[in-house]
């Protein structure tokens, strides 16, 4: 039996101060005022008999019981976040065919579960799940092999396609660990030239008028990563980018992009000839798939990035 003043929307919000540190910014994650989130908070540790944050410092610092409290309330909420996503997803079984592309950013966590989520609901249809490139799925959703795809946006205007736009991904500087003034002392390992991600990349530097040897270009993003951990250079990726390369993140320090922000968006595009709630609902459970399997873990190893990656309604 849960205890009585225990809710899920005083976890929700103890987790929002837990990984910001920040009334404001709890309230602006959670949708509350700032009176209501303290107000949980108090409510919370009332239930707890204890006390979770010391409220005496700026910003707010975990308790040694709010540091034992945070990864079970984390651990719960991912866990509720995933049961959403297999209850909400709508009947599929109408569907006589269904196909999928997706980037490869998603290999590590989110395409396996939504393979799964989507065949379960998919009973008598014929289901394709494939990972391309982003500007190679764009040209078979523009060619009618996909019905939907998972991509970067270009930024480019995109004719008889609907866009339901998911993450907000920020770039941000990769170096390898303990290397200071790495933009100043090692070369810049650069993404693939025929990769969207390395012309968005290229264009945002050749805004800001900088130029850099031409060196190293890497088409695997892992092997990238693999090279900045080994101290060969440095690179600018997104949050999404360096969580996948987890095997890597003992050799690695992430940074804000020292260059200026600038971000790109993860989003669903499909055709406007598809018309019904479908893409609709694969947008919505993808969307809290990506909370609770890349944007919320991220966000615990990276707090700074509260105010730029977030999952998009």
């Amino acid at each position: 039996m849960v205890m009585k003043g225990l809710t899920l929307r005083g976890l929700e919000v103890f987790e929002a101060l837990a990984r910001t540190g920040s009334v404001a910014q709890a309230a602006q994650i959670t949708g509350l005022s700032q009176p209501s989130v303290s107000q949980q908070l108090r409510n919370l540790e009332n239930a707890l008999g204890t006390e979770l944050v010391d409220h005496g410092r700026r910003p707010m610092r975990l308790t040694q019981a709010g540091r034992s409290f945070q990864a079970r309330a984390e651990a719960v909420l991912a866990e509720l976040q995933m049961a959403q996503s297999e209850l909400t997803v709508m009947d599929l079984g109408h569907l006589t065919t269904l196909s999928i592309g997706l980037i490869d950013d998603f290999d590590n966590d989110l395409t396996p579960r939504l393979a799964t989520l989507l065949a379960d609901s998919l009973t008598r249809s014929k289901f394709k799940l494939i990972t391309l490139p982003s500007l190679d799925l764009f040209a078979d959703l523009e060619a009618q092999r996909l019905h939907m795809a998972v991509s970067a946006h270009t930024g480019e205007l995109l004719e008889g396609v609907v866009e339901y736009p998911l993450v907000q991904d920020p770039f941000i500087l990769v170096t390898p660990k303990g290397a200071e003034n790495a933009t100043q002392t090692l070369p810049f390992l650069r993404y693939a030239r025929e990769q969207l991600i390395s012309r968005q990349i290229e264009s945002h530097l050749a805004r800001q008028q900088l130029n850099f040897e031409e060196r190293f270009e890497i088409g695997s993003h892992l092997a990238l990563m693999a090279m900045v951990a080994r101290g060969l250079g440095w690179a600018i990726t997104t949050p999404l980018g360096y969580m996948r390369a987890a095997r890597f993140h003992d050799g690695l320090e992430a940074h804000p992009a020292p260059f200026g922000e600038f971000s790109r968006t993860i989003s669903l595009f499909t055709r406007t000839d598809w018309s019904d709630q479908v893409p609709q609902e694969v947008a919505g459970m993808m969307r809290r798939l990506m909370r609770s399997q890349i944007v919320d873990p991220a966000l615990t190893q990276l707090p700074w990035l509260a105010d730029r990656l977030k999952v998009m309604n």
